[in-house]
Formats: C-alpha cells, structure tokens, sequence
C-alpha cells in the first residue's frame, strides 16, 4: 500500500506541476490587441479628410481647370491617396476655409511682387518703372 501511495503522489505532484506550466501559444495577432478610441477616431477623421477632398476634386470645373494647368489626373489622385493624416486634415481644412475666388487675387499679387523682386535685382525686364 505505501508503494502505491508514494507512486500516485509522485504521479500527483507531477500531474500537478506539469498542468501548472504556462503552454507556449503562437503569438497573438496585431487583431487581437485593444484598439483605443483616439485611434479609431483619427482614422475615421483622416478618412473623411480624404473623402472631402475627392468629392472636391471630382468636380467637373475643377478638373477641367486642373487639364487647363497640365495636370495629369491619375497623378493628382496618386498624391492625395500619398498624403499623410494630418497633411489630408490641413489641406480638407484649407479648402474649407477659401472663399471661392480669393485665391485668385492672393496668386495675382504673389506674382506681381516676385516679378517686381526680380526686375529690380535686375534677374527680369517687366516694369520698365522699376530702371
């Protein structure tokens, strides 16, 4: 009888120990981790940047003053898909807050002041006012 006992006691602890061992599982996926709201946010937010600008960029006039300047469309669609979260939230905000038309008058003035730069440097000959 004490053999017996001593036997299955050793069979126990070993039983025991063996189950009381942490298993080694394949790691876990990327899906299985938590996923915080901030996150999960910001990437609805970039989304709906991205979606702003397509839908403005879809735009029939806007397209066809884009071939105007010689801009290839597929390269356009190549850069917005490119642009970083925060680089689509500035540019959606941007559009957002031009009035149509004003950036008109800002690139007229733009040009007009390097052009006068560069007569006066001496570089162009525009402004004959400007000798």
């Amino acid at each position: 009888m004490n053999k017996v006992r001593a036997y299955l006691s050793t069979l126990l602890i070993a039983a025991l120990v063996i189950t009381s061992l942490p298993v080694a599982a394949a790691p876990a996926s990327s899906t299985t981790d938590l996923v915080s709201t901030q996150s999960v946010l910001a990437n609805d937010s970039a989304q709906a940047d991205r979606e702003r600008i397509h839908q403005l960029l879809n735009r029939a006039d806007i397209q066809d003053e884009l071939v105007k300047q010689g801009v290839d469309l597929d390269e356009v669609e190549a850069r917005v898909a490119a642009l970083s979260d925060a680089e689509a939230q500035q540019m959606a905000n941007q559009l957002e807050e031009l009035p149509a038309g004003a950036g008109v008058v800002g690139a007229l003035f733009a040009v007009f002041i390097i052009l006068l730069v560069t007569d006066i440097l001496g570089l162009t000959d525009v402004y004959p006012f400007t000798r």
